[in-house]
């Protein structure tokens, strides 16, 4: 896995394996600013359970996340579309951003490790 830059020359990392562990070590390396997040959550959902059927979505959820906060201009634009979207006053405005928002996150929890 190595890291690849984007057209202006910023270095986007990885994704890491597709595991717990191995996603809170590379939010933990290059987005700390969610891991108090990762971790609270990660307690509240998963915490001592013997059933392991809630990593998977636990996984999904954070698999997001990093995705898309490791790429700060990507983190932004994502931000700017979901912000006008719950401040649009037109329902059809609203509705475009917030389902361009959604395919950006659904593009993300498709990306592989490596990429």
């Amino acid at each position: 896995m190595t890291a690849h830059a984007t057209e202006n020359d910023q270095v986007i990392p990885p994704m890491p394996e597709r595991t717990p562990k191995a996603l809170r070590r590379a939010i933990a390396q290059h987005t700390p600013k969610l891991l108090p997040d990762f971790d609270k959550h990660w307690k509240r959902a998963i915490g001592d359970a013997y059933d392991a059927r809630p990593v998977h979505a636990f996984t999904a959820r954070w698999w997001i996340e990093y995705a898309i906060a490791r790429d700060p201009k990507l983190d932004a634009h994502l931000y700017d579309l979901e912000h006008r979207g719950a401040e649009a006053t037109d329902s059809a405005e609203a509705r475009a951003l917030l389902e361009e928002a959604s395919k950006i996150r659904h593009r993300a929890l498709r990306t592989e490790p490596g990429e």
